[in-house]
């Protein structure tokens, strides 16, 4: 016989509610297990990422991409403290590591230190000469996407280099 909705939902048990945090900040972390090998507390930790505004089936896959490849990136509405969450996190066995908002890209530092000219460097990298030149006098900002792109370049400059304009083979 099959049994009303209601019944069914009364043998799951009464439903935690989930404190969420009240007020915070946007923020972006990578999660990883703690441990190679140990299976991390999947409960706790969805419930960590609900209570920084994650809906629930946002956070029950972001610990399923968690436990299949060892690492996932998660954008949380609302962290009062990203020293709280990271604590809060830990104890269920996954290792949380905000990524601060990008710092503002020194492009002349960076083009210096590479012993490049401004024509050299947008060359290299698939940049405008003029946008360089603003960027360096200050006329205009990088926005989000090219703060990414120079951090990329500031840390592995021959790699971008190469992903940017292969060697083509014999």
């Amino acid at each position: 016989m099959e049994s009303s909705l209601r019944e069914r939902f009364a043998r799951l048990g009464p439903i935690r509610a989930i404190d969420r945090v009240t007020s915070g900040s946007p923020a972006v972390f990578v999660l990883c297990p703690v441990l190679d090998g140990v299976h991390p507390l999947t409960i706790d930790a969805a419930h960590a990422l609900v209570r920084r505004g994650l809906p629930m089936l946002r956070a029950k896959r972001a610990v399923e991409t968690l436990l299949a490849k060892g690492r996932v990136f998660v954008e949380l509405p609302m962290v009062e403290d990203p020293h709280v969450l990271a604590v809060e996190l830990a104890k269920a066995g996954i290792r949380a590591v905000w990524l601060h908002p990008e710092p503002d890209v020194d492009v002349r530092a960076l083009r210096e230190r590479l012993g490049m000219t401004r024509e050299q460097f947008a060359l290299h990298y698939g940049l405008e000469v003029e946008t360089l030149r603003n960027w360096e006098t200050g006329k205009r900002e990088p926005d989000r996407t090219a703060r990414s792109y120079l951090r990329a370049i500031a840390n592995a400059p021959e790699t971008v280099e190469l992903a940017y304009a292969p060697i083509p083979e014999a």
